[in-house]
């Protein structure tokens, strides 16, 4: 008894210290503060693992830890990122009858006509840069922004509280699929919270509101219906996340083998006729989500402004920035304009490979690829936001590999960029940043390759 008191005081002395320091980063820090900012970080990674570790057969303890630590964020604004003033711009614009696709907010500005409240904070709020590009969140994510607004009505604050309750409950429903799928494959429940608890998590999705986590969440469910034999409703909730971000739609290739060789169906027709179907449903879905938008004007500027991201945007890149300091030693300019349009067809040649000469029927093997896809798409990005950490996270815990963890925790060396107002990236921190991530996922790569070499010569 004396030694349970012992532990149960340990964990709560653990958790009241995590509380101080996420209060901090709620309410107390700002990103030019470097030095503090880090401190807080790796206190909480080393206390929160920490108490995953201890705690590891107490799921409930730990899932009600992980949703207190969020709600701490409740009523803070965001003070990593700018974005959200951006989506509050596009719900209050929704729901004024304006399409968001189809106006910048630096016009109305300009025009002085801006027909929603709170304009000019808002646009001051995301900043010009933003300001002056067209919006590129999917209709999902519209929708969400349109909840906030409804919900909030002019308050600010009001529309970030809403739009955190929304990414607390996608959280919720990853943990609760998360768990089942961790059940499913035979792997500890516990490495839920691996994402669930991870600091990082916390302060970039829930902190700073980015809609992330509800992509995650639908990815995360698409797999779980997947492993359970519902082909059709994961093929539903793949195309909702790709109708929140994206990004979901670099997985499309890796699922073909799961559908010819890993279901149970006697003839090859019909796993094809399967893997056409899913393939329908998330484009069909995808399309009819996004058709109360459409129009040749919605297609011209959504494009251009992807396409920013490639060839105009250069943010925490690791090979980019390599390439593109040789582009200087031998032509003497940036490169990024040529270069952007490159990588993005490596991106797709690497994923080919993957989906055609790398075992991935089961379900455990398809999420392995899917996290070696996106990470190989991170590392030739011009432009890594540490949120985008998020995706590679929540699948590693599925996997042998253990790199996206490592790499939620040095993403923090990206935040050196804000310590000057004039925003210069420190390209020292950047390298090191890189230097342990490609370090450990080349050493778990050749370790899980020798693992599969050694169980095909005992099989």
């Amino acid at each position: 008894m004396n030694e349970l008191w012992k532990y149960n005081k340990f964990s709560i002395l653990l958790v009241f210290i995590c509380t101080i320091f996420y209060w901090g980063f709620a309410y107390q820090l700002e990103r030019i503060d470097f030095i503090k900012m880090f401190a807080l970080w790796v206190g909480l990674f080393f206390i929160s693992y920490r108490i995953i570790k201890i705690n590891s057969s107490n799921i409930k303890l730990l899932a009600g830890i992980a949703l207190a630590f969020r709600i701490l964020f409740l009523f803070a604004i965001p003070n990593l990122s700018q974005d959200f003033y951006r989506f509050i711009w596009d719900g209050r614009m929704l729901l004024e009858g304006f399409n968001p696709y189809l106006s910048l907010p630096e016009t109305w500005i300009a025009e002085g006509n801006a027909p929603i409240a709170q304009a000019q904070k808002l646009y001051n709020g995301m900043g010009t840069l933003n300001g002056s590009h067209y919006t590129n969140y999917p209709p999902l994510s519209q929708f969400c922004y349109v909840i906030a607004g409804v919900f909030s009505g002019n308050s600010i604050l009001g529309a970030a509280i809403v739009l955190r309750l929304l990414i607390i409950l996608a959280d919720i429903g990853t943990f609760f699929f998360g768990r089942k799928l961790l059940q499913m494959l035979h792997i500890p429940e516990h490495r839920i919270f691996w994402y669930i608890l991870n600091p990082f998590v916390i302060i970039e999705l829930a902190g700073n509101l980015h809609f992330e986590a509800v992509m995650i969440f639908f990815v995360i469910w698409s797999l779980y219906l997947l492993q359970k034999g519902y082909w059709y409703w994961a093929a539903m909730a793949l195309a909702f996340s790709v109708s929140v971000k994206l990004i979901p739609l670099l997985f499309l290739p890796l699922f073909f083998q799961k559908f010819i060789t890993g279901f149970n169906t006697s003839k090859l027709k019909y796993r094809f006729f399967k893997l056409i179907g899913f393939y329908s449903i998330v484009i069909i879905t995808t399309v009819l989500l996004f058709t109360p938008f459409l129009s040749a004007e919605f297609i011209a500027n959504f494009s251009k402004t992807i396409s920013l991201w490639f060839q105009n945007f250069e943010f925490n890149a690791s090979i980019y920035y390599i390439i593109r300091w040789i582009g200087y030693q031998t032509i003497g300019w940036n490169i990024i304009g040529t270069v952007g349009k490159i990588l993005p067809l490596i991106v797709i040649g690497i994923l080919l490979i993957l989906t055609f000469f790398r075992k991935n029927k089961k379900t455990s093997e398809l999420i392995t690829v899917m996290v070696i896809g996106i990470c190989s798409y991170y590392f030739l990005s011009t432009t890594v936001h540490p949120w985008y950490i998020a995706v590679p996270l929540s699948l590693c815990i599925f996997t042998n590999y253990r790199f996206p963890i490592w790499w939620s925790f040095l993403i923090i060396c990206s935040y050196t960029a804000y310590i000057n107002l004039d925003f210069k990236e420190n390209l020292w921190f950047v390298a090191l940043e890189y230097s342990i991530v490609f370090g450990i996922f080349i050493f778990e790569v050749l370790k899980n390759t020798s693992k599969v070499s050694l169980k095909s010569i005992y099989t």
